[in-house]
C-alpha cells in the first residue's frame, strides 16, 4: 500500500464539504475569517506547513509573483518543521482515497495549497 499514487486536490475552505473530499486539511497559518470549525469540517489544521509571514506578506497573492513565490516556498519546505509536515501530508495522501488541501485564498490555483499539492504529487 506504500506505493499508492497520491490523490490530492485543492479547494477553498469556504466551499461546502463533499463526500469525495477524503481527508480535509487546512494548510493556512491563520484561521479563515467568518467560518466556524464545524462548517470547515476539517480533519486537521496543519498550520506549521504554511509559508513564513515574511513570504506571505511579500507575495500578497500577486499572480505575477507566483513563480518566484513557488521557488521561495519550496526552499522553505526543506526546513525541519515544514519538511516533517510535508512528509505527514504525503503519508495522508497515500492512505486516504483523497487528500483535500484547504485554503482561504480567493484563487486557490496560486496559493501555497497548490504548491503543496504539486510537491506531494511530485514526491509520489
Amino acid at each position: 500500500m506504500g506505493t499508492a499514487q497520491p490523490h490530492v486536490q485543492v479547494k477553498r475552505v469556504y466551499d461546502a464539504p463533499d463526500g469525495a473530499d477524503g481527508t480535509r486539511v487546512l494548510v493556512d497559518r491563520l484561521w479563515p475569517r467568518g467560518i466556524s470549525k464545524d462548517r470547515a469540517a476539517l480533519d486537521e489544521w496543519c498550520k506549521q506547513i504554511a509559508p513564513s509571514t515574511e513570504l506571505r506578506r511579500w507575495y500578497a497573492h500577486d499572480p505575477a509573483k507566483f513563480a518566484e513565490f513557488t521557488r521561495r516556498y519550496q526552499a522553505e519546505l526543506t526546513g525541519p518543521e515544514r519538511s516533517e509536515a510535508l512528509t505527514h501530508l504525503r503519508e495522508l495522501s497515500r492512505t486516504s482515497t483523497m487528500l483535500t488541501l484547504l485554503t482561504a485564498t480567493k484563487d486557490f490555483r496560486i496559493s501555497e495549497a497548490a504548491v503543496l499539492a504539486g510537491e506531494i504529487e511530485r514526491m509520489g
